[in-house]
């Protein structure tokens, strides 16, 4: 099958689209990336979306709309990307597409007399099945929830498929808004995968940029003004006791948790601290490489030699990143997906036409081991293409 992915992260920059041809059953699916591309989204249809994603108010009537809303940029985004890719819509089987996450609780808490866990991606799927005329699968995450997993990570799936070695430990890490492991002991099966969000990555990042910038640079090309900061290791330390990198996996996290009060409460320690902008850009930038190697030697080092360090998604282009997570990990390689077949920012979208793909043949998906689930999920929601 030739199957389109989509996906829309937490930092909403806009939409990766990645084209495979799949062919296949587990444990020998054949996944071949042939393009990938992305599509920005409109500044103004951006901001709403973080804005209710950092859980301001919305009337039911303009979460409805916005829902379908997105479900024509993705589906436009979809048009677009074939024709870059020069292959007709007819030849395209399946469309994957994550959405825009826009909430999610993985873990149960008290709502109205019951503990509740919960996720919602918008952009939909019935809308993009339509304009497109192309089978699609989404809402990929509450099959897991349902059975009491955290719905998340994912993409640990497709790590498998990708990046399970005979004799290799791999780690593989992506760097988006929000930074996930996936460790893959060598000769490993799917029982044996852990995988669990570290923390925050380009998220925080991004905001502080945002901030000091007043809108102007949304990131921190190649770590320019973090390079330009100075180190502030009391700072530092302040946020490396973050209680959330305490917590055991499963474990997943978001905007919810790094989202704005998270940034209100950087700059509001950073006057006792005394850091300016680009020592604060900094020290989020060495804390999100710190969080992961905190996370590696907490969870996974202790029980598993790792011999390599597979690095994507946006902050695979951070130097510093990349400079901290080799210092602070001797002994493993530290190497950008781009080595191994898969460009760093096309991985996620990869992985989502995967899960597509074993969704279409009623095979589950999820890792239980990875995302806390009871038992095997068959992941997401089919539209079906209307009949020719």
């Amino acid at each position: 099958m030739l199957v389109l992915g989509m996906m829309s992260g937490t930092s909403a920059d806009g939409i990766d689209i990645a084209l495979a041809r799949i062919l296949g059953a587990p444990p020998n699916v054949n996944a071949k990336l042939l393009g990938h591309s992305s599509v920005k989204f409109p500044e103004a249809l951006r901001k709403e979306i973080l804005r209710v994603a950092e859980q301001h108010p919305i009337s039911a009537g303009a979460l409805s709309q916005l829902n379908f809303r997105l479900g024509e940029l993705f589906a436009d985004a979809a048009m677009a990307a074939c024709r870059k890719f020069r292959v007709s819509p007819r030849r395209i089987s399946l469309i994957g597409s994550h959405g825009q996450t826009i909430f999610h609780q993985g873990r149960r808490v008290p709502f109205f007399g019951a503990p509740t866990a919960s996720t919602l991606q918008i952009g939909e799927s019935s809308v993009i099945a339509a304009r497109t005329r192309i089978t699609t699968v989404g809402d990929f995450r509450p099959a897991d929830m349902a059975l009491g997993g955290q719905g998340a990570p994912l993409v640990p799936y497709a790590d498998y498929l990708l990046y399970r070695h005979e004799k290799l430990s791999r780690v593989s890490l992506n760097l988006g808004g929000i930074a996930n492991v996936t460790v893959l002991p060598r000769a490993c099966k799917p029982q044996q995968v852990l995988a669990f969000d570290t923390g925050p990555a380009n998220m925080l990042i991004d905001a502080l940029v945002s901030h000091f910038t007043h809108g102007r640079q949304r990131f921190d090309k190649n770590a320019q003004l973090a390079m330009q900061g100075r180190s502030n290791p009391a700072f530092l330390d302040e946020l490396l006791r973050d209680p959330y990198l305490r917590i055991g996996p499963p474990k997943s996290t978001g905007r919810e948790y790094y989202g704005h009060s998270y940034v209100k409460k950087i700059l509001a320690l950073s006057r006792r601290y005394r850091a300016k902008p680009n020592d604060l850009i900094r020290a989020a930038t060495i804390f999100t490489a710190l969080s992961v190697v905190d996370a590696l030697n907490r969870f996974v080092l202790r029980k598993t030699k790792i011999d390599q360090l597979i690095v994507s998604g946006g902050g695979a282009r951070n130097p510093l990143i990349l400079a901290q997570l080799s210092a602070a990990l001797p002994g493993i390689e530290v190497l950008p997906s781009s080595r191994l077949g898969i460009p760093e920012d096309a991985k996620e979208a990869f992985a989502f036409a995967l899960l597509a793909y074993e969704t279409f043949h009623r095979r589950p998906s999820n890792l239980p081991s990875a995302t806390g689930a009871r038992g095997p999920a068959i992941l997401g929601k089919i539209a079906y293409a209307p009949p020719h």
